[in-house]
């Protein structure tokens, strides 16, 4: 499986003669992400992993400690460098690319067509689906989507009446 990396920080200027860095954290859970002893990837030929010693904060701004970082020199050679992590996702989320090309069928079994993309939106994603040749939209709520089973290459849909009715002609 295609790991897929989001950058959790990039290190900032050195403080200090110890090796200790600035970071402008990129992360929504810090104190998970960022905590001692968590080891992360780098975009760093020369470190392309760093270990986290200790994470603080002085006036605002965030500072680390990395085992492998013990000078001012060796931080300001890392300056710019993006730490990365694997994006974490809830046990109902999926990947844009792991539902494009899933068969969309009713509850019944009865196939709708096919996922073309998934749409992201303020209020909702929303599915959209090829039916018959045109682009459906279906809101990715669990009500219209009870379930998403990618070992069988489906997604089941429950749409309310019309949706995927031909369109009339008036």
């Amino acid at each position: 499986m295609e790991r897929n990396l989001v950058v959790v920080g990039i290190i900032g200027p050195a403080r200090g003669l110890k090796g200790e860095v600035a970071l402008d954290i990129r992360t929504d859970s810090p104190e998970e992400r960022l905590a001692p002893g968590t080891v992360v990837s780098t975009t760093s030929d020369e470190f392309p992993e760093l270990t986290l010693e200790r994470l603080s904060y002085l006036k605002g701004r965030a500072y680390v400690f990395f085992r492998e970082i013990n000078t001012r020199e060796e931080a300001e050679a890392i300056r710019g460098v993006s730490l990365t992590a694997e994006e974490l996702l809830e046990d109902d989320a999926w990947y844009p690319r792991e539902l494009v090309g899933l068969a969309a069928v009713d509850p019944g079994g009865n196939e709708l067509g096919r996922v073309l993309n998934l749409e992201i939106g303020g209020a909702q994603d929303q599915l959209v689906i090829d039916h018959q040749g045109r682009s459906v939209r279906v809101p990715f709520v669990r009500a219209l989507v009870p379930e998403v089973d990618l070992e069988a290459g489906r997604v089941v849909i429950d749409p309310p009446g019309g949706l995927f009715d031909e369109e009339i002609d008036s």
